[in-house]
């Protein structure tokens, strides 16, 4: 598969001052190609405490799939697959929160601390057509995963 039928995915975490920014990171770029810059912004939560916002949107076709590709390790996949309705927007945008401890170890689960949001390329761009188009990038690239990577 040449292209990838999302427009971009955006990928953020939050590293509160309870945490190590550079495990934060790792666990990042756990769904990012190498050497993917990230955009780094300090701000200050409720209570004064300093929260570091770790970002990144990317919209090449082959950054796309790769992180699209982690996606295919969930346990959870069929899962994932099943809520699809339900994880895409009337913009066509598909939300997936992934859990952070579990990318920081290299895994890919389900769960909070990262956010992951991709606008999925429909035409016309209606929500069934979204879920059709996503649905069946999901299935491709879990088809194409090497062995022991599902």
């Amino acid at each position: 598969m040449s292209a990838v039928p999302f427009h971009y995915v955006d990928l953020r975490t939050f590293c509160y001052a309870t945490e190590d920014e550079k495990r934060v990171e790792t666990a990042l770029r756990t769904f990012l190609p190498e050497e993917t810059e990230l955009e780094r912004e300090i701000t200050e939560g409720h209570n004064g405490d300093r929260i570091v916002i770790l970002s990144v949107r990317l919209e090449r076709a082959d950054d796309v799939r790769y992180v699209l590709s982690a996606l295919t390790e969930l346990e959870a996949f069929d899962r994932l697959l099943e809520e699809l309705e339900a994880r895409i927007d009337d913009n066509c945008a598909f939300y997936i929160g992934l859990d952070k401890q579990t990318a920081y170890r290299g895994g890919v689960a389900l769960g909070d601390g990262i956010m992951l949001r991709g606008k999925v390329e429909a035409y016309p761009a209606k929500k069934q057509n979204a879920i059709e188009t996503a649905t069946d990038a999901l299935e491709a690239l879990s088809e194409r995963a090497p062995a022991g990577q599902e």
